[in-house]
């Protein structure tokens, strides 16, 4: 059989109506039985207009028919061994990848696709066939193949943890190698895989990246924590903030790509965890040029029964570069202290002129804005925004929403905000300091509102676009609504759609708090 190359969708696939009847009243004669009948009728035809091409007929020579809506009894007759199925009619030049392939490094996660591939055979998936771990080990695994890595390594810390009635209280130290946690995405040959993560402009989805950044994470600070014998002390790891993310080179897609990471800094109750991007690409084959992001996660240790702060295992670097990482750690995290008292303090009175200065052009499109400055807009006139109820499918594995999941839902609006903004796709440049200010739960009525807060346009030919993503969560019973986390992207565009005449309007604000917005964001970019 000559297999077809074009889609079932095609208008040249009929249905072959006239017998449908027959086939229909064959069907008709066995409802009140489970016994197999063969139907000699073809169900649906293929013919080209050219003669020369084949012509196609579907046809079941055989089929078990079986009461699943209102079984007559308990047991179900199965298939029997002369039922067939319909022959494979579609192509796809995909290479194959084996899920079972061990990588070279001990602590590498392999990541496949979670869905079958187009030349694979055509068995029935089991949608209940997975691994049969604790049900909090169920939650999130749908998100990513990533996710459904790191459950299942994360399934040995718990069972054991839920095993064990005692679980340890002392604390030992640790050196970083025994967190360290790799990913490996196989991007190369796995094409499902591949599908999963790329853009409608073949580029990498990068809030897919941020939530199996977040993931990856969590996985390493559970590994921290855990005994030698591999039981998990019963506490709850959350994610307090991430810091900065700059992105050094392009991503790319078609190329296979590692993740990998480990705590670098632990305090009384927080560790910071180091992860890097690297990726090798014919541009840069050197490794030194492969490192593509890092990110910093810090997560924070609570009791579980109590939801006070529990004491971490401490660290222990051993080589020069685990010490020097160390040595940062303790840099950024006295600075965040200091930036939270900061914070704190009103805003000076010498930043008064700035405020009028910003709010000077506000003030012409409210009153004037037949007088307006044709290149800038509003703040306000930027808004984009989406909603969605928290899902069980969403939670993670201590009952509330994912963090990776609010991040890629955030990046992905923003990257639609500056999409609408600026009428060319955007490019991802990078994502702010990004604190977890309250915990989403399911059943939450979340809300993210967007805006540009301020473009850059300095460099005519890389001009930078500011986003504001601020995540509410909204309660309808208790008619409140708080914010949850706050995002700052930056995106830019591609030369060529400069060079093509591509003009980024300015943004001004409209009112003294948006105007107080923009100085805290520009502040806290030149401060870094």
């Amino acid at each position: 059989m000559i297999p077809l190359k074009r889609p079932l969708s095609h208008p040249s696939f009929i249905f072959n109506k006239s017998n449908s009847k027959s086939l229909r009243s064959l069907i008709k004669n066995t409802r009140s039985t489970n016994e197999t009948f063969s139907s000699p009728i073809p169900i649906f035809y293929f013919k080209f207009s050219d003669s020369t091409m084949p012509i196609f007929a579907a046809n079941s020579s055989s089929f078990s028919r079986v009461n699943t809506h209102f079984p007559d009894s308990v047991n179900q007759p199965t298939l029997t061994s002369k039922a067939q199925t319909f022959p494979q009619i579609r192509t796809f030049c995909v290479k194959r990848t084996n899920p079972n392939a061990e990588l070279s490094a001990s602590n590498d996660i392999p990541i496949v696709s979670t869905v079958s591939g187009p030349i694979q055979t055509s068995q029935p998936i089991d949608a209940g066939s997975s691994m049969r771990k604790p049900i909090s080990l169920w939650p999130g695994m749908y998100h990513s193949p990533v996710t459904n890595a790191l459950w299942e390594a994360r399934s040995s810390m718990f069972e054991k943890s839920f095993a064990e009635k005692d679980s340890q209280t002392e604390l030992v130290a640790k050196t970083p190698s025994m967190s360290r946690t790799s990913i490996a995405y196989k991007f190369s040959s796995d094409y499902i895989l591949r599908e999963q993560y790329k853009n409608p402009w073949d580029e990498m989805r990068m809030g897919k990246l941020l939530e199996d950044l977040d993931a990856l994470a969590g996985t390493i600070s559970y590994k921290h924590c855990r005994k030698d014998d591999g039981a998990t002390r019963p506490i709850l790891l959350v994610t307090a903030s991430v810091d900065k993310m700059v992105l050094k080179k392009p991503i790319r897609v078609d190329f296979d790509l590692k993740i990998s990471g480990a705590v670098t800094w632990v305090g009384r109750s927080s560790m910071e965890i180091q992860m890097e991007v690297t990726q090798s690409t014919p541009d840069s084959p050197d490794p030194s040029d492969s490192v593509a992001l890092v990110a910093n996660f810090t997560f924070v240790a609570r009791d579980s029964k109590t939801g006070k702060s529990a004491p971490l295992n401490q660290i222990l670097p051993e080589t020069e570069h685990e010490k020097l990482l160390w040595k940062e750690a303790e840099e950024r995290n006295k600075m965040r202290k200091q930036k939270r008292v900061a914070e704190k303090k009103d805003v000076d009175n010498r930043d008064e002129d700035r405020l009028n200065t910003l709010l000077a052009e506000g003030r012409v499109f409210c009153d004037m804005p037949a007088l307006a400055d044709r290149d800038s807009i509003l703040i306000r006139d930027t808004r984009h925004e989406n909603s969605l109820m928290c899902q069980p499918q969403q939670r993670n594995i201590h009952g509330r929403i994912f963090g990776g999941f609010l991040m890629r839902k955030a990046s992905e609006l923003a990257f639609s905000n500056a999409y609408a903004f600026a009428g060319a796709a955007p490019c991802f440049m990078e994502v702010d300091h990004v604190d977890f200010f309250k915990p989403v739960d399911v059943g939450n009525f979340l809300r993210f509102k967007s805006c540009v807060l301020y473009t850059e346009l300095e460099n005519p030919m890389k001009p930078l676009i500011n986003v504001e993503v601020v995540a509410h969560v909204t309660r309808p019973e208790l008619r409140c609504s708080e914010v949850s986390n706050k995002f700052y992207f930056t995106f830019t565009v591609r030369p060529e759609a400069m060079k093509e005449g591509l003009k980024i309007r300015n943004v001004v604000p409209a009112t003294e708090e948006e105007a107080r917005r923009v100085l805290e964001r520009m502040d806290a970019e030149r401060s870094q």
